[in-house]
């Protein structure tokens, strides 16, 4: 079976975790690869991407080692387990627009709104 999509994730994030297992549970034909960023086991460096870089927004690589980051991991996620028909309407002017300005400003502040930040610092 070939796989279509590997997703690097924060496994100590619990917005991200709600969305990789909800993910899990959709991907019946094994297309994505789990990949948690979070895991002691992970390397510091994963080719070319430094951890920080993965922390700080959702990456993905392609079976043919492409690197892709922010809305259009989830568009390909999506697409993976089915939903490719609510993806196209992610493409259109104004909602893609709108999907980039909202997932910008959901990395910027991800640590902070899930509760991982202290005395004003979001450290990991």
């Amino acid at each position: 079976m070939t796989w279509d999509i590997e997703v690097y994730y924060d496994g100590d994030c619990p917005l991200c975790i709600r969305e990789i297992n909800m993910l899990r549970r959709l991907d019946k034909k094994g297309k994505i690869i789990f990949t948690d960023i979070a895991s002691p086991d992970f390397p510091v460096q994963r080719g070319t991407i430094g951890w920080q870089v993965l922390m700080d927004r959702i990456h993905g690589r392609l079976p043919d080692g492409t690197t892709i980051e922010g809305v259009e991991v989830f568009r390909r996620l999506y697409t993976a387990v089915g939903f490719g028909w609510i993806v196209k309407v992610t493409r259109w002017p104004g909602i893609s627009h709108l999907l980039d300005w909202a997932y910008n400003i959901f990395a910027k502040n991800r640590l902070k709104w899930t509760g991982r930040c202290e005395d004003g610092s979001c450290k990991i």
